[in-house]
């Protein structure tokens, strides 16, 4: 195992495609890479670990795209609709446990995965706001992160929910909210 840390997590995913995300087990994972519980723990504490993970692939494949020709040229809106699908597009095969996942972290019980979900979004919409260069301060910021977090999100549920293509379903709800951010004098 060259990178232990991916290859848990790969494992993780092709595993839940087998069955869901709620039937996989640690065990399970460490059974198929032929190593121990151990090993696990060292990489991810928890299973929940793991989700945490998953969306921070999403994340580095999003930040790629300022290596993207052109992108620094850009409009605000333009770097975040591309940055966003970027996002999506990196957990694209494996969307319906993706979906999984978001339920897990959803069930009743979960009140301290959905804080952590909270603050994993704000997370992802700093570096978006980062991405796109976005300099709004005081409350013309506050405004923008409210609306994008909530675009963000709305976005991702629409991909989750939607059938296929769920991509260009994603993608026009996105086109609309930025369209409308745009209006609102929030993309500077």
């Amino acid at each position: 195992m060259n990178d232990p840390y991916q290859a848990i997590l790969q494992q993780a995913m092709q595993l839940a495609e087998q069955s869901s995300w709620e039937a996989l087990r640690l065990r399970d994972i460490a059974q198929a890479l032929n190593i121990t519980l151990l090993d696990i723990q060292h990489h991810f504490k928890q299973k929940d670990d793991l989700v945490d993970a998953w969306f921070d692939l999403a994340d580095q494949a999003m930040l790629a795209c300022q290596h993207r020709p052109d992108f620094e040229h850009c409009t605000p809106q333009e770097k975040l609709q591309t940055a966003i699908m970027q996002w999506l597009n990196a957990l694209a095969a494996h969307r319906q446990v993706t979906r999984q996942m978001l339920y897990y972290k959803l069930e009743p019980g979960h009140v301290h995965l959905q804080a952590a979900a909270l603050l994993r979004i704000s997370r992802t919409v700093q570096w978006l706001r980062e991405l796109a260069d976005l300099k709004a301060q005081n409350m013309t910021r506050i405004e923008q992160e409210i609306f994008l977090s909530a675009l963000f999100s709305s976005t991702f549920v629409c991909w989750l929910t939607t059938k296929e293509p769920a991509s260009r379903a994603a993608h026009q709800w996105l086109q609309r909210g930025l369209q409308l951010g745009r209006w609102r004098n929030l993309w500077h």
